[in-house]
């Protein structure tokens, strides 16, 4: 079962603009270098939790993350993707395909950090037999402190100290919740999101930490969940952070 949110994935035209908004926002921003192969560039926002948000722009036409540079290039900025943790990817591997996901053989990755240092990790992904709501996995190869910073680079002026709610846009609820629940382990809350534009939603635990992933079905007719549906799919729309109040003048 996963053990937490990795990171989420957000997709920018260019990254010297998007860490000058993220900075004014009261956001530490630390440099992550570049993927390998050089087709693409990111900056990191770590929290305390261990979860972070990775800024991520493209270089090139090509050079691999097309389904991310696709929907940027659609729809424009904002979440393609999240990732969660797992303590043994192998055997995360065999559980999920023996309740039934198309989960594909990892595949490895990395890029190299703006000091050189070499970052390798493995990333798992679900086939097209899935919901496209559903995350991909990151486990490290190399120390994971060296990918995902921490002490000051995770203490932010806003007070931001985590990550606790991402929320995903679904098609069909039954179909994602039913696979959510193969994922987690868990069968998932239903509730009642207070909106006239969800039809219905249902929440899963993801790690033991709190954070949680919740997915909305749209209401019938035109609303903004339908609208973000259409835009972007089955991806991230919404992620709610947590927080403490400072007091000392930051």
């Amino acid at each position: 079962m996963p053990t937490g949110i990795d990171h989420i994935v957000i997709a920018v035209d260019d990254l010297d603009t998007a860490t000058r908004g993220f900075i004014a926002a009261g956001f530490t921003v630390t440099p992550g270098g570049e993927h390998k192969g050089g087709a693409s560039a990111t900056v990191l926002v770590t929290f305390q939790d261990g979860a972070y948000f990775e800024l991520i722009a493209f270089r090139a036409a090509q050079g691999g993350y097309d389904a991310w540079r696709t929907l940027l290039q659609k729809a424009g900025e904002g979440f393609v993707d999240f990732a969660l943790r797992t303590n043994d990817l192998d055997a995360e591997l065999a559980a999920l395909r023996s309740h039934g996901l198309d989960a594909q053989d990892p595949q490895s990755g990395g890029r190299f950090r703006p000091d050189g240092q070499r970052l390798d990790w493995r990333t798992l992904r679900f086939g097209p037999g899935d919901s496209a709501a559903l995350p991909f996995y990151c486990v490290d190869e190399t120390e994971r402190a060296l990918r995902v910073p921490g002490g000051e680079a995770a203490v932010h002026a806003n007070g931001v100290t985590g990550v606790s709610t991402v929320r995903i846009v679904v098609a069909a609820l039954t179909t994602a919740g039913t696979q959510y629940a193969a994922l987690t382990g868990a069968d998932g809350m239903p509730f009642h999101a207070g909106d006239d534009a969800v039809a219905g939603a249902i929440r899963f635990p993801i790690g033991t930490a709190g954070a949680v992933v919740e997915l909305l079905e749209p209401a019938p007719g035109e609303n903004p969940l339908r609208t973000q549906l259409a835009a972007r799919g089955e991806k991230p729309y919404e992620v709610v952070l947590t927080g403490t109040v400072r007091t000392d003048g930051m």
